[in-house]
């Protein structure tokens, strides 16, 4: 559990299995953090209300105006909504196991990354979500760029909304 108090548990170190800024097999990027939370909701519902609040977080035209500024490959909605292939705006999607698993990427000017969200069946109605971040950041304005993002706390901060919201919204389909 985060010491926020939150219901969010993290682990922002290296993960057992990689040395921190190692890049895994594929050409990956890097491993970032980990951070998860538990839903007093079955999986389904925590699956569903992933693809919405995903969809809805990434939308509009505030989104859209800086992923463009900052060279987005996905700078706009594509596609149907939690299907591989499709997109958001800052990521397509490369992976859906429904309801265990939505892998996102994305790049831009400054950085490639991956987001996974990982969903756990705990039983009695309960579920784990977890959202992985991979990425690097190219060059001296990539470093600028990491700094403003992971340095600020930013995308703790972010991440942590994004697992809050889909957990909330989950409980009250559930």
């Amino acid at each position: 559990m985060s010491a926020a108090g939150d219901g969010s548990e993290s682990a922002g170190g290296a993960r057992p299995d990689r040395a921190p800024g190692s890049s895994h097999d594929h050409g990956e990027p890097p491993f970032v953090d980990e951070h998860s939370r538990e839903a007093a909701a079955p999986v389904w519902p925590v699956w569903r209300a992933t693809l919405a609040v995903v969809t809805g977080s990434f939308d509009g035209g505030g989104a859209e105006r800086f992923a463009r500024l900052i060279g987005c490959e996905q700078d706009r909605r594509h596609g149907e909504p939690g299907a591989e292939g499709s997109e958001v705006v800052g990521f397509r999607i490369v992976r859906a196991d429904p309801p265990h698993e939505l892998r996102l990427s994305g790049r831009h000017r400054f950085s490639r990354y991956r987001l996974d969200f990982v969903l756990v069946d705990l039983g009695g109605g309960r579920s784990r979500l977890g959202a992985r971040t991979f990425a690097e950041f190219p060059g001296p304005a990539g470093r600028v760029y990491r700094t403003l993002v992971i340095g600020s706390r930013i995308h703790l901060l972010v991440t942590r909304r994004l697992l809050a919201a889909i957990a909330r919204r989950a409980e009250r389909a559930a």
